[in-house]
């Protein structure tokens, strides 16, 4: 992920994580995240307008209880926010995970939990066959 021109590496970081982590398909915004973080840790001091400092770049040393629970909002680590190579290899899970939600796959596998192994084979063949008639190659397993 590339950082912003103004190399404030944590903006770009935290902007990242609120594109990419959409309920419902839509952003979040910087006040809605506040509320969720405040209601996850009730002492932490936290606003919409703080989050949009942060984001910015305007604000650039927020606490490390923040940012633990920015990183736990989110679902990753607090080394996301100062580990480089930490964030890259999150970056790179992240567009996956996008790109399954974006293609259906991840609506797939949710109705396939909790199947039984046969019926987990059958769906698999049914998808193989499927792919047959799209051209598609068989998947390599």
């Amino acid at each position: 992920m590339p950082e912003n021109d103004d190399g404030a590496p944590l903006a770009a970081r935290l902007n990242h994580l609120f594109r990419a982590s959409r309920p419902q398909g839509r952003t979040w915004t910087n006040r809605e995240v506040a509320e969720e973080v405040k209601l996850a840790n009730p002492g932490l001091k936290v606003s919409g307008a703080y989050l949009s400092a942060l984001r910015t770049g305007k604000r650039t040393n927020p606490s490390t209880d923040l940012l633990s629970a920015l990183a736990k909002f989110f679902g990753v680590s607090p080394a996301y926010f100062v580990d480089p190579d930490h964030a890259a290899r999150v970056d790179t899970q992240l567009a996956a995970l996008n790109e399954l939600s974006q293609s259906g796959v991840r609506e797939v596998a949710l109705r396939a939990v909790g199947l039984p192994p046969e019926s987990l084979a059958a769906i698999s063949a049914v998808i193989d066959q499927v792919r047959k008639l799209q051209g598609l190659p068989p998947v390599e397993e």
